[in-house]
């Protein structure tokens, strides 16, 4: 223990937010250092990352739909959790030396938050590809928690505080007092269903085949929970047409993308009413007052504050910056680790 913490001291530690749709990185002292894409562009077959191992994060995006037939651009996280071991170990491994440069010599701490709801299985595949691509000690820290902290929760006091992280795999909803979570829940429903019911919506009623990037496009653009203040706004939309194979293009309106949007909103609602139904009655008397704080990239679909807002009678607001608030939360647990690291699971734990 008193090696590992003489270590630290010529290691660049670093708290990651491993997500489905992107990972940041924060390096004690420094803040947020990198924020990329989770996509790493592959040769077709093979799991041999192209360019060097230089074809990761916003590079590889980039080729997402746009790949010659011998190039592949995977996204190795699903649902918040590694669905392809290699690609994710080297995924870590470009972007744990980018944040390292050639100065460190010795591996880094890393703390990697996670979603609640993961397996055995699943953490133990966090452990192994941290480690394989180059950390030396790696500590789990769940997303809720970290979300809660990062978004300047109060959750240590005596006090309810609610989060709902709406991330692109899981949506993780907790309600925090005394630095302990009393309700908890996480569900595989979060942006890439938004992306998914808005690529099934073009198919089903304009027989137009859409990319993710198209989907993600028409969500930032019209997307929404709830109806506009104002009139509802149209976007042009380009495909394939599934039934002669030739591009095209058509009109899409608000409305129709908030009615596609439906079932997974819903998905996410009762998530969270269903959380509040098994709380104590003290710390739900504790939410009257201090209402619900949301978190994550998708959070940030329009309306959706003001829809569960309506749905559980509570005041719902956006968090500060809430794409950053898990990574920001690793960051507070990175810069008291020698005092928290006994709170978290560990590799340590593993062997």
């Amino acid at each position: 223990m008193i090696f590992d913490s003489l270590m630290g001291a010529f290691s660049l530690d670093m708290g990651i937010d491993l997500g489905t749709c992107n990972t940041l990185v924060y390096v004690k002292d420094r803040g947020i250092v990198l924020n990329e894409p989770s996509v790493v562009a592959v040769a077709k077959g093979t799991n041999r990352v192209l360019r060097n191992g230089d074809a990761v994060g916003l590079v590889a995006k980039e080729m997402i739909g746009h790949t010659p037939e011998n190039i592949e651009a995977i996204r190795p996280l699903k649902n918040g959790v590694i669905s392809d071991f290699e690609i994710t170990e080297a995924m870590l491994s470009y972007f744990i030396r980018r944040v390292q440069g050639r100065k460190h010599f010795v591996g880094p701490r890393v703390v990697i938050a996670v979603p609640s709801g993961i397996t055995g299985v699943e953490k133990r595949a966090v452990f192994d590809s941290a480690e394989r691509a180059g950390a030396r000690r790696v500590y789990l820290l769940g997303e809720p928690m970290a979300a809660a902290i990062g978004a300047g929760l109060p959750v240590s006091e005596p006090t309810a505080s609610m989060i709902v992280d709406v991330g692109g795999g899981t949506t993780e909803i907790a309600i925090i007092s005394l630095a302990g979570i009393s309700q908890s829940r996480s569900v595989r429903v979060a942006g890439d269903d938004f992306d998914a019911a808005i690529v099934g919506h073009l198919k089903r009623n304009y027989n137009m085949a859409i990319g993710d990037s198209m989907a993600e496009k028409i969500k930032i653009q019209v997307g929404s929970a709830a109806p506009f203040a104002e009139s509802e706004p149209t976007m042009e939309v380009r495909g394939r047409d599934m039934i002669s194979g030739l591009p095209r293009k058509t009109t899409i309106t608000a409305g129709e993308i908030r009615e596609a949007l439906q079932d997974p909103v819903r998905q996410i609602i009762e998530a969270v009413t269903q959380t509040l139904e098994k709380a104590p009655a003290e710390l739900s008397a504790d939410l009257v007052d201090n209402g619900i704080t949301m978190a994550g990239g998708s959070s940030q679909l329009r309306g959706l504050t003001l829809v569960l807002s309506n749905a559980t009678g509570l005041t719902v607001k956006l968090a500060d910056d809430p794409l950053t608030c898990v990574v920001r939360g690793t960051g507070v647990y990175l810069e008291n680790l020698e005092m928290w690291k006994e709170t978290m699971e560990s590799d340590a734990d593993e062997h």
